[in-house]
């Protein structure tokens, strides 16, 4: 099923992000987690693509088995970062062989020895140029990501919005959001894109800080502003690992409570491949979602 299908639902949606593992060594442990992920009932489950695109292989492996296992619809990442055509067209072929009709095209983050490169003669240098050559390989729904905040790589909100429409211009179905921790960033954001002609749906996305370590990583990829009160929580919880993860769950699912409540029916959690955290936010809002 096509997620843009299912963006036209009326009822509410939670749809689950997992990860490749990085190594075959970890492939079956990983190819668990994502059934068990699959197999609590999202509306579909997003499987991301490496950074430098490592992992591309394993992205396919990990959505096809979820869509042949659990029946749930997949949607399969693709980054422009290293990417050539040929590696494109290789990559859309195996998904439509596959029976993947939902495709995230994202410029995708840089490796450390990419950082000083000279990119100028990539075939793909931004997201918008894969969306094209996926809109014109086959019927694909296809998803773009945003960020409530800015792009780090952007010099102003201005410019940031005017690369974010072009990806649509381009063929873009929806847009996901990078993670954020203060919702009144997403609504005003939210605002701006409308303003600025872009309609397409917007799913906000979620990350469950369960692990005190996790808070700076989630600095570094999103450089989110971080409220005072979610750091309270990890002062006052991170050095407990039960006691964190209860606390990261139940501050995601307040989160998710307060969007559903303003109108947002399709939220994206990032589960970071943890069944217990995606089966605690899922029990927290059993009758919500329900209604």
């Amino acid at each position: 099923m096509k997620i843009s299908e299912i963006l036209k639902q009326q009822q509410y949606n939670l749809s689950f992000e997992v990860f490749p593992p990085k190594k075959m060594a970890a492939l079956d442990s990983v190819r668990m987690a994502t059934e068990e992920i699959a197999l609590l009932g999202p509306s579909f489950v997003s499987v991301t693509y490496g950074a430098g695109g490592g992992t591309s292989d394993f992205t396919l492996n990990i959505a096809r088995n979820l869509r042949e296992k659990t029946g749930v619809p997949v949607l399969a990442h693709i980054t422009c970062v290293s990417s050539n055509r040929e590696k494109v067209a290789h990559y859309i072929e195996s998904l439509k062989r596959s029976g993947i009709e939902n495709v995230m095209a994202l410029r995708g983050d840089l490796t450390p020895d990419m950082e000083g490169q000279d990119r100028s003669g990539w075939d793909y240098r931004y997201a918008f140029q894969l969306v094209e050559e996926l809109r014109a390989a086959g019927d694909f729904c296809i998803g773009g990501a945003c960020y409530p905040e800015v792009h780090p790589e952007s010099a102003s909100r201005a410019e940031d919005l005017k690369h974010l429409k072009e990806k649509v211009q381009a063929g873009c179905d929806f847009l996901t959001t990078q993670m954020f921790f203060d919702n009144d960033l997403f609504y005003s954001f939210l605002y701006r894109v409308r303003d600025a002609g872009i309609s397409v749906p917007v799913i906000p996305g979620i990350m469950p800080i369960t692990n005190a370590n996790q808070v700076e990583r989630a600095l570094k990829l999103s450089g989110s502003h971080m409220p005072v009160r979610f750091l309270s929580l990890v002062d006052r919880f991170g050095k407990d690992p039960a006691a964190m993860e209860q606390a990261g769950i139940v501050y995601a699912t307040e989160q998710i409570i307060d969007l559903f409540a303003n109108g947002i029916r399709n939220v994206h959690v990032y589960t970071m491949n943890k069944p217990a955290v995606a089966a605690g936010i899922l029990r927290n809002l059993s009758a919500i979602l329900a209604a």
